[in-house]
């Protein structure tokens, strides 16, 4: 995995992790429920790039 997908992927995962929090706060569950969601596709992102790197 290079560092530019690391840095991406884990700027992705902290914006996700602040709209999750901003739901929160605001009592809002469709902005909470979008900010787990990015958070997921960046883990699902990290995971693909370390089985490519396993397969180099």
């Amino acid at each position: 995995m290079s560092a530019e997908d690391k840095i991406s992927h884990r700027i992705d995962q902290l914006a996700g992790k602040g709209k999750e929090l901003a739901g929160r706060a605001t009592d809002n569950p469709d902005l909470e429920a979008e900010g787990r969601g990015e958070q997921a596709t960046s883990k699902l992102k990290q995971a693909g790039e370390k089985v490519k790197d396993a397969f180099k």
